[in-house]
């Protein structure tokens, strides 16, 4: 529980391991970020070397996901067991390739749980901007 402000923003750095094929794993750094800004979103930043990729998905997605096999298309989250540790499975595709990464799952949860502090869980809507956007929309861009 905070004892003080709650902050706007939720960050939590987390090794999780690039599955390779079979038991060969190469563990990437990543960064997970939520912002009252972005309600609906967590964006996650992978670092491995000299290669940097950055996603963006949606936070109800990465939360069924510990319970659940759960998404469509690019992402897609379930929960399993590797090397007797609990995980959540993150597949990520794109037009360039796909990876399988597995993230443990007591650090996403605790993730999770941060950022329903900002924002919770089924009030997402409440912090978004929705004339912002669509003044965004129609702004003329010349």
């Amino acid at each position: 529980m905070h004892t003080g402000p709650i902050p706007a923003v939720v960050s939590a750095e987390v090794t999780l391991n690039l599955v390779i094929g079979g038991d060969y794993a190469i563990p990437v750094l990543a960064t997970f970020h939520y912002s009252a800004h972005e309600p609906l979103s967590v964006i996650a930043d992978f670092a491995s070397g000299d290669v940097a990729v950055q996603w963006i998905f949606a936070r109800d997605l990465l939360d069924s996901g510990l319970q659940q096999p759960t998404g469509h298309g690019d992402v897609t989250c379930w929960p399993a067991v590797s090397s007797g540790q609990q995980v959540v499975c993150i597949a990520l595709r794109s037009p360039s390739g796909e990876a399988l990464l597995e993230a443990p799952a007591e650090e996403i949860a605790g993730f999770l749980a941060r950022s329903y502090e900002v924002v919770p869980q089924g009030s997402e809507m409440d912090h978004v901007d929705i004339d912002g956007l669509i003044e965004d929309l129609l702004a003329d861009r010349r």
